[in-house]
């Protein structure tokens, strides 16, 4: 019995390593090029949060950069009501480039952070696997350097986020914010 159990559990841990060696990421990344300013123009998660908040999610500004430690200091500012809302995140980085961790302070998940695919000057591809005690769930980002991509890299996100396992009421196109937008979002 016990050895059935920890064979099973070996194989759910094994498909859970699969599960996140399957996301693909940015072959010779450079750490780098993708710092600076970037809007997010695109999420899809089958989280339950996504789920609630989704009719309330609109564009916002993430700005990259460089720890001394060489881990990514990713500060988000998004339209909250009539204010805006920053978050600040530490993505502390793994042996792989283009891989990185994260632990919310405030809810306790592990983030397993994979930049996916980027050209550095116009997009940037990213997802992530959220492990907390509830469960796990999916999130797919599409950064753009401008509030606007064309219509091919939108596809290419909607297109990947289905190849996550992500439906299409679980991907959003975010709109552009208003006036909080066009005043330093």
């Amino acid at each position: 019995m016990q050895a059935t159990l920890l064979s099973i559990l070996g194989l759910a841990l094994l498909g859970t390593l699969h599960a996140q060696d399957s996301i693909p990421v940015q072959t010779d990344f450079q750490q780098d090029k993708l710092t600076g300013r970037w809007y997010s123009i695109g999420l899809a998660s089958n989280s339950n949060w996504f789920k609630e908040k989704r009719h309330l999610m609109k564009m916002c500004t993430t700005i990259i950069s460089t720890t001394t430690e060489g881990n990514l200091e990713v500060t988000s500012t998004y339209p909250k009501g009539d204010q805006c809302v920053t978050r600040n995140s530490l993505y502390t980085k793994t042996e792989q480039p283009g891989r990185f961790s994260y632990t919310s302070p405030r809810w306790g998940s592990k983030h397993n952070i994979h930049v996916v695919e980027t050209n550095y000057e116009e997009y940037a591809l990213v997802a992530t696997q959220i492990s907390k005690s509830t469960g796990s769930s999916t999130m797919v980002l599409l950064y753009s350097r401008t509030k606007e991509l064309s219509p091919e890299r939108l596809e290419m996100f909607t297109q990947f986020s289905r190849e996550q396992g992500l439906t299409d009421d679980e991907i959003l196109i975010l709109p552009q914010t208003g006036e909080a937008g066009s005043t330093g979002m």
